[in-house]
């Protein structure tokens, strides 16, 4: 497994590369002002030329040295959107809130309910939905490693809002207090019990379902954020949706293991 000053070395690395101009091509533009902002985060969306009525919205949340155009350049979700008819929100970190550009995912003033960046990524899709007449129904999230990480904070913290969730690389919610606790939870040490983690869940907000589907994605030669964090989270998400520890199904493919629990049925037109 990889040491903390490896992990903060391979980050510095990827930081000093010379980045490609992706906004020269990228479909993406400003949301403009939403809310009172307090995580002081960025807002990207695309909004497709052709979109259908009262149509979904998926959030996106792009991973560590990223930006939104890059992680849309890599991942398609505009040229899904474009297809479908579907609008996608692209929430941005800034070099002054984390010079990795992580989502503050370790930070607690952050990840709570009505605070910091989690509360600014609720205001972004509140004036996205008034914006552009979002059916409320089929909202959903994803995001890559410290997005992974956020996209949980997201669905544990307004889960009212999310007909699904899809985390990929990320970690369970509510386990770290400090930077070198969250390193430790990468690396698979720590990682707290059954109990402990549902409890976490059901703390980190006053809703009482129904619950937001969840998929977790993990590839299984991760030695950044080992795969033992997407088990964690699965088995964070199985007590609110009553789930015995043998009914969600591993499935393996490409080096890549999908973990994935009941889910409810509809959420798609």
């Amino acid at each position: 497994m990889r040491s903390m000053s490896d992990t903060l070395a391979r980050l510095a690395k990827l930081r000093a590369v010379q980045q490609p101009a992706w906004p020269s091509t990228s479909k993406l533009v400003d949301l403009g002002t939403f809310g009172s902002n307090p995580g002081m985060l960025e807002a990207k969306i695309h909004v497709p030329s052709e979109l259908a009525e009262r149509p979904g919205m998926v959030v996106v949340l792009h991973g560590c040295t990223q930006t939104a155009a890059a992680y849309e350049h890599g991942s398609g979700w505009s040229r899904l959107a474009d297809e479908y008819g579907f609008v996608v929100l692209y929430p941005q970190q800034t070099t002054q809130n984390n010079a990795n550009t992580c989502f503050n995912w370790i930070v607690p003033g952050d990840i709570r309910r009505g605070e910091g960046e989690a509360l600014s990524i609720r205001q972004m899709i509140d004036t996205a939905m008034k914006f552009h007449h979002i059916d409320p129904a089929r909202i959903f999230v994803t995001g890559l490693s410290a997005g992974g990480a956020m996209a949980n904070v997201m669905l544990a913290t307004y889960p009212e809002v999310f007909a699904g969730g899809a985390v990929i690389a990320g970690l369970p919610y509510g386990c770290i207090s400090t930077v070198p606790e969250a390193f430790n939870r990468m690396r698979g040490h720590g990682l707290p019990g059954r109990a402990k983690l549902q409890s976490r869940l059901r703390l980190a907000s006053d809703h009482d379902g129904p619950w937001p589907a969840i998929s977790v994605w993990h590839g299984t030669g991760d030695n950044t954020v080992v795969p033992s964090n997407g088990q964690s989270i699965v088995t964070q998400w199985q007590g609110v949706h009553g789930v015995d520890p043998g009914d969600a199904s591993i499935h393996m493919g490409e080096g890549i293991q999908l973990y994935r629990g009941r889910t409810p049925k509809a959420l798609l037109p």
